[in-house]
């Protein structure tokens, strides 16, 4: 393994507790997207695929959201029922994390959001995911643990 190697690219993992009725509406997460794309400088790759799904089950029901961006992806899946969504961003093109987390507490307003920033690449060191975005914690890339 190179000592200078970069990583390929990024990828900012959002788990939220405690959303907004927001996240039951597709007109809603679909602005949600489109303000996110201009805000964190990507270039969206056509409309985000908003699509609701396991209407027969109460505990799953809920919106799946894939927004293609020229350097890869955003996907969302939105719980009707308890309000918790799951977001991930990546891109081979550096993610403001701040900036991200700010659109979405704007539009979803969670009481909790747990956030993993992983710098993703085969040959750089593993990293410890999660850490509460409430508290004062630093997500910085630079914050890496070995497993």
């Amino acid at each position: 393994m190179s000592e200078n190697r970069k990583p390929w690219g990024q990828h900012l993992v959002l788990d939220l507790g405690g959303c907004n009725e927001n996240i039951c509406h597709k007109e809603d997460i679909s602005n949600f997207v489109k303000e996110l794309v201009k805000a964190i400088k990507m270039v969206a790759y056509g409309e985000p695929v908003i699509v609701h799904f396991a209407e027969h089950s109460y505990e799953a029901a809920g919106y799946s959201l894939v927004q293609l961006i020229e350097t890869s992806a955003i996907m969302g899946h939105f719980s009707d029922n308890n309000r918790d969504a799951y977001l991930d961003i990546f891109s081979c093109k550096s993610i403001d994390k701040d900036t991200a987390i700010q659109v979405v507490e704007k539009h979803f307003a969670p009481q909790q959001i747990r956030a993993a920033f992983l710098e993703r690449g085969i040959d750089l060191p593993l990293q410890s995911p999660f850490q509460d975005h409430n508290t004062s914690v630093n997500l910085t890339a630079n914050a890496q643990h070995a497993l």
